[in-house]
């Protein structure tokens, strides 16, 4: 199977090299690898410009740049290095720029999607260093949801939901239109995927009301958000989540935020997520 990648990176020098570097090493390289450099003022183009100098399947693309909020510029950026990109692939690959991927990861993504041509969705998991300095598993969410550094998408089911939504909550949504489309989500607990930036370290302060944003604009209705809300807050051990998620909500539903799927997309949702509640407590 052929494959591509695209990395979004902004001011990632302390990273990228490390990311780079498990690229070239993989046991199955990919055809392509598009670096989307998003206006970084750090070292990121001598670290890119060194690794296309060498390795051909390295390209490299720039893009603008605002303030960092998670899900629309990581997006946003992505979507400039797949309008690079044909679609001669059998899975593409959105991948952040800090993490280190163990040699053979891409060979068992690969067998992963010619196992079953159901499965859409591929992934390992994430870990991150403790204060202690030791690799640990950082997987808030179910075992069969694939981080957002992480995704890959085999080609029918990465047309199907008709690409990345440029949103907070882009990395949830994928996995549910799949779904809704009939494709399955497949994890691999042996690919363990070393995370070099702690998550959210980089997130701008408005941040914190755009997951109740996005929990209204994937229609989950106000007692689902409010279920789910109170699970992450409990997750994080932070009680000012919650609210400022249903802030969020509320906020979105006032200025009438748009939808980011159609309104029987979102019955699926809200049907598969009182599923998976009602799974948890019975």
């Amino acid at each position: 199977m052929e494959y591509y990648i695209v990395i979004p990176a902004h001011n990632e020098a302390l990273f990228l090299e490390d990311t780079l570097a498990s690229i070239t090493n993989q046991t199955l390289a990919p055809k392509k690898v598009i670096i989307v450099n998003d206006n970084s003022t750090d070292d990121t183009e001598l670290i890119i410009d060194r690794y296309t100098a060498n390795v051909l399947f390295i390209k490299v693309n720039t893009s603008s740049s605002d303030e960092h909020l998670p899900g629309s510029k990581v997006i946003h950026a992505f979507s400039k290095g797949l309008a690079l990109l044909d679609e001669q692939y059998d899975f593409i690959v959105k991948l952040d720029a800090d993490v280190i991927l163990p040699k053979n990861y891409f060979e068992e993504i690969t067998a992963l999607f010619k196992s079953d041509p159901k499965i859409g969705i591929a992934g390992g998991f994430i870990y991150e260093k403790d204060s202690l300095g030791a690799w640990k598993l950082n997987h808030p969410m179910h075992k069969k949801h694939v981080r957002g550094a992480i995704k890959a998408y085999s080609k029918a089911c990465f047309k199907a939901i008709g690409g990345l939504k440029c949103a907070m909550g882009w990395d949830t949504v994928d996995e549910l239109l799949a779904q809704y489309h009939g494709f399955t989500i497949s994890t691999k607990k042996t690919l363990q995927v070393k995370h070099l930036r702690p998550t959210g370290d980089r997130y701008n302060k408005k941040a914190k009301l755009l997951q109740g944003k996005a929990m209204f604009t994937m229609r989950y209705g106000v007692i689902i958000t409010c279920i789910a809300s109170l699970k992450m807050a409990w997750k994080q051990g932070k009680v000012a989540a919650f609210f400022d998620n249903m802030k969020g909500y509320f906020r979105a539903k006032k200025t009438k935020e748009p939808f980011l799927v159609s309104s029987l997309e979102g019955q699926f949702i809200r049907a598969l997520r009182w599923k998976g509640i009602k799974k948890q407590l019975f």
